[in-house]
């Protein structure tokens, strides 16, 4: 019931306190929290897995349309930062108009 009223919530743009008691959802606190345990838990990663293993072997993904983003992939630990340099150029004059 709670995934319904997070849905709810994201299409009316309120905030989880604002959640109509009338629509039986519940209190949005007790929602958000469950929400909250629930992706602590993984559990919309691995529908998101599902989902893509199921459309795949169906032949329904278009693997030539795909794109990664940061919000999917982790960041490489330990990577070397690129080392900031110093300018060598003189600095910009000050705008006067």
């Amino acid at each position: 019931m709670c995934s319904k009223s997070g849905v709810y919530v994201l299409c009316n743009d309120i905030a989880w306190q604002l959640l109509p008691p009338e629509l039986g959802f519940g209190s949005g606190q007790t929602c958000w929290r469950r929400l909250e345990r629930w992706q602590q838990a993984g559990v919309f990663d691995q529908l998101h897995r599902i989902l893509l293993a199921e459309l795949n072997a169906a032949g329904r993904l278009d693997w030539s349309r795909a794109c990664v983003d940061g919000s999917h992939i982790r960041a490489k630990k330990g990577a070397p930062t690129p080392v900031r340099r110093r300018s060598t150029g003189g600095r910009r004059a000050a705008n006067t108009t």
